[in-house]
């Protein structure tokens, strides 16, 4: 018999799914068997498979040994860097300033440097992390930028933070400004432009069309131009919707590419003037609560903002 606590990460799961990330050699018939016949019982007493658990409460399961036990899990995190871009810290989320080029999970390359596994062992060096004391838990990104683009990244340190952030952004109650420089100037400076995109999975890359058509989802972006020269514009760019390649593609479909971008720009030309990337950075993050926050509550209201933005002083010295 094998009896576990549940922490403050474990809480709030149902019954079954804190089973299945716990214990991976545990299949899931067998599970909702023993669940059925009293092998699996929280607090002494009978449980249900949708059964939320709560912080404290104890399970007790009476299965074999062989399989309640887990093989050692590979701390893959400790082969990335542990140094980060920290943004802003606290003892719930943690903001890092992701540069271009670093991809933020693995990928079909499965290389271990990772944003999330450069996070993992920073928190790991500072003893905030212990994969070994988890059940279900590790410290977790709350959204995604593209390896090439470059900003401002969440990250939750516990389960309730996730869960609250998770929320938040779906509900668009958390603001991101981006900056980008573009061939031309766009006109008129400032504007908020609508069109209709549509993904390709098989390409990976987006189309846009100015009228809805099956399929289409409607993409809207704001955009104002902050300053141009040498034939190329400094623009920030606020997103009213949240679509794939949104800015890159909208930009270009609207006859001002992004510099560098190798999809919808000019990437050959825009190589040999210094631009590695698209340039583009999430460089501003604003809560805007709208609702009860929870624990993340103190967050409403406040602005962080990227430090050094790479195609910033390229564009300085162009002329």
């Amino acid at each position: 018999m094998k009896q576990i606590t549940i922490a403050s990460n474990d809480a709030g799961q149902r019954l079954d799914k804190f089973l299945t990330k716990a214990f991976k050699k545990l299949p899931q018939s067998l599970l909702y068997k023993a669940i059925r016949t009293k092998k699996i019982k929280v607090n002494g007493k009978r449980c249900v498979i949708g059964q939320k658990l709560s912080e404290g409460d104890v399970l007790s399961l009476y299965l074999n040994d062989e399989i309640l036990e887990n093989e050692p899990s590979r701390q893959d995190f400790l082969l990335a860097p542990g140094e980060i871009d920290v943004v802003y810290e606290d003892e719930n989320i943690l903001l890092v300033n992701k540069q271009p080029g670093l991809v933020v999970h693995e990928d079909e390359d499965g290389r271990p440097d990772t944003l999330i596994h450069r996070i993992q062992h920073y928190l790991y060096d500072k003893g905030e992390y212990d994969p070994g004391q988890e059940h279900s838990f590790a410290p977790a990104l709350c959204n995604r930028i593209d390896r090439n683009t470059g900003g401002i990244v969440i990250a939750a340190k516990n389960a309730e933070a996730l869960r609250i952030l998770n929320d938040k952004i779906k509900g668009r109650e958390i603001e991101k400004r981006y900056l980008c420089l573009v061939h031309g100037t766009p006109s008129p400076s400032h504007a908020t432009m609508t069109a209709y995109l549509m993904k390709d999975q098989v390409k990976n890359r987006v189309y846009l069309s100015p009228t809805s058509k099956p399929g289409y989802k409607t993409a809207v972006t704001e955009y104002e131009v902050l300053a141009s020269r040498a034939g190329f514009s400094l623009c920030e760019i606020t997103l009213h919707t949240g679509r794939t390649h949104q800015i890159r593609a909208h930009m270009a479909y609207l006859g001002h590419p992004l510099a560098g971008d190798g999809k919808y720009g000019k990437s050959a030309q825009d190589r040999q003037k210094g631009f590695p990337y698209q340039a583009l950075y999430s460089y501003k993050l604003t809560f805007q609560f709208r609702s009860d926050a929870g624990a993340l509550s103190y967050l409403n209201g406040k602005t962080f903002t990227a430090g050094h933005i790479w195609f910033q002083e390229i564009f300085e010295n162009l002329c």
